[in-house]
């Protein structure tokens, strides 16, 4: 099968869970034998990269953190029609919304990956008009849309796109991501060591961790906040950080090569994820995986994950999400591994993918 993946940013080229899972689902496609291109938005050029070929097209614009790329449009256009199917990632972005204008002028049938049905940056009510309109139209294009879970399905619906929806659970590597093995050298000395993955974007509320923090350190003053990403809010939660007086009290690591990340996630007592909006999270496997109990926002498709391996608590509330914390870092009613392993096991993921995408490539064919 010749596939066509479309999608804005590819690891390592963007680090987070999207393009790490865009790399790893064409990794491990090519391995199968399946002839992969991802088309991406970067500088001009071509690359192969474990079994797979990537093709950049420059941006020519940008508008609210969305390149949007003359040049994966005209590739479209040009070459669509030499493959068995288009895969898009996401259709918070232009590329996406491109894949969908090429198979609505012939081009091979489309599936589209949510990964979550929100923007972290765009304001919400922009974009709440975007899906009813643009967005449902480009869900709508497609042969099937894959959510991670049922309520992103349900959520799916609810803004009217009508398309079929296949729900594949976002999986990892549990062979990788395990309690035993080696601890990070990287991680401050105290206890307990809370946290954060992700980007210092306005979506994923990394300051209300720092927030958090402050206040459980007062039943627990030797805790310690670890920030793993890098973001454009970086100075800002560093200025927080200081005039809180709490410089000894957060490391920030900036971006942690994922090869690095399960050593980082067995050193950690608690993971903290306090966003306004996420698909289903890598982060939060990972960490469940290895291990470690997590205390989320309570949104609808991240909150039954952590049931009984951590906590849910409503998105800003700074004083519910130190209690919860607090009372998760005295323990959960069951292991937190158990929550991932029978349900979200990457080769799966992998698995179900690719079949679904030789359904629509046969069905069309």
């Amino acid at each position: 099968m010749r596939i066509l993946r479309v999608a804005q940013k590819v690891y390592p080229d963007v680090k987070g869970g999207g393009p790490y899972h865009v790399h790893a689902m064409s990794r491990d496609q090519a391995a199968m034998g399946h002839d992969v291109t991802v088309l991406t938005v970067g500088e001009y050029g071509k690359a192969r990269r474990e079994g797979y070929q990537i093709i950049r097209r420059p941006a020519t614009l940008s508008a609210l953190g969305n390149d949007i790329s003359v040049g994966v449009a005209r590739y479209l256009r040009r070459h669509a029609g030499a493959f068995d199917v288009l895969h898009a990632h996401s259709h918070l972005y232009f590329s996406t919304n491109l894949a969908a204008v090429a198979r609505r002028l012939g081009g091979p049938p489309l599936a589209i990956t949510n990964h979550g049905l929100y923007s972290q940056t765009a304001p919400e009510k922009v974009f709440d008009a975007y899906l009813r309109t643009a967005g449902r139209w480009t869900f709508d294009q497609s042969e099937v849309v894959f959510c991670y879970t049922e309520e992103d399905r349900e959520r799916l619906r609810g803004v009217g796109v009508t398309a079929p929806v296949e729900v594949v659970p976002n999986g990892i590597d549990t062979s990788r991501f395990t309690p035993d093995g080696a601890v990070s050298d990287r991680l401050p000395d105290g206890e307990p060591v809370v946290l954060f993955v992700g980007r210092l974007v306005e979506g994923k509320r990394p300051g209300d961790a720092v927030a958090a923090l402050d206040r459980l350190r007062e039943t627990q003053p030797d805790a310690r906040l670890v920030v793993c990403g890098d973001g454009p809010l970086r100075g800002d939660i560093e200025t927080d950080v200081g005039e809180r007086g709490l410089e000894d009290a957060v490391v920030f690591l900036g971006h942690v090569p994922y090869d690095e990340m399960p050593q980082l996630y067995r050193g950690a007592d608690v993971l903290v994820l306090p966003s306004r909006a996420e698909g289903l999270p890598r982060t939060v496997l990972e960490a469940l995986a290895s291990g470690v109990p997590a205390v989320v926002s309570d949104l609808e498709q991240v909150a039954p994950v952590v049931e009984g391996v951590g906590q849910a608590v409503p998105v800003g509330d700074i004083e519910e999400f130190a209690a919860a914390l607090r009372t998760v870092l005295a323990g959960t009613d069951r292991d937190p591994r158990t929550a991932v392993v029978d349900d979200h096991d990457w080769a799966s993921t992998v698995e179900r993918t690719t079949a679904a995408l030789e359904h629509i490539a046969d069905r069309n064919g």
